[in-house]
């Protein structure tokens, strides 16, 4: 019987590691994104040494550095023997923001409400991750980090205490099928395609109602519980 649980957790880990090195190749050779591995090494309170707020890979990315990274090759195809050798040990999978895309980062309930408000205005929305720590990321243009002071001030939002930030260049995201421990796994909500990986969409237009979801959603939780609802 120990001998046939062995065999099973063996099994289990094969399927883990042919997952996510399925999934690499996906991300670099199909959507063109640079892949890395983390260090796994999820805390048990959710917080980064990167003391980020909203860190979208808490713990993992600490031991990343340049020998850890595999990006697309200008020939077809993804470079299947670098990501073998990254992913010959159980590793999450991680994506550097500012590259390809830069990552609006809200709480998931308000962002759940306004994805459904966006697809239903014919807004085009790009790829959305959904984190086990209670967070929706979603996919935008190069450069938002940086203007998002701005973007936010020629909406009206600038003075607004908003629970929403922007993980830019320098910034690594947990993508699928990486887990945050005893959390639970990081998933897609909206998964990439061929337009929306290589050109997400200008944060500007889905910037205004993200904020007024995350505003709203503040509102209600200062409200009292019997006018809330």
């Amino acid at each position: 019987m120990d001998n046939l649980f062995g065999d099973l957790r063996f099994g289990a880990r094969r399927r883990t590691r042919a997952t996510a090195f399925q999934a690499a190749a996906e991300y670099t050779g199909r959507w063109g994104w640079t892949v890395a591995v983390g260090s796994g090494r999820t805390p048990a309170d959710g917080r980064c040494d990167c003391r980020e707020p909203h860190c979208a890979a808490p713990g993992l990315h600490t031991a990343v550095g340049p020998e850890h990274t595999v990006s697309p090759r200008p020939e077809p195809g993804p470079p299947a023997a670098e990501l073998r050798a990254l992913w010959a040990s159980d590793a999450p999978l991680l994506l550097p923001a500012g590259r390809s895309f830069d990552v609006l980062d809200v709480p998931a309930q308000p962002g759940l409400q306004a994805l459904v408000r966006l697809e239903r205005m014919g807004t085009q929305v790009g790829p959305v991750l959904a984190l086990p720590t209670g967070r929706l990321l979603f996919f935008v243009a190069v450069g938002t980090a940086q203007r998002l002071p701005e973007l936010l001030y020629r909406m009206g939002w600038d003075d607004a205490a908003l629970d929403l930030a922007c993980h830019g260049e320098g910034s690594w995201i947990a993508a699928p099928p990486s887990s945050f421990g005893v959390l639970g796994p990081v998933r897609w909500l909206r998964r990439p395609s061929r337009d929306s990986a290589g050109c997400p969409p200008e944060a500007r237009l889905l910037l205004g109602t993200l904020a007024y979801a995350c505003h709203r959603s503040r509102e209600r939780s200062a409200e009292p519980a019997w006018l809330a609802s």
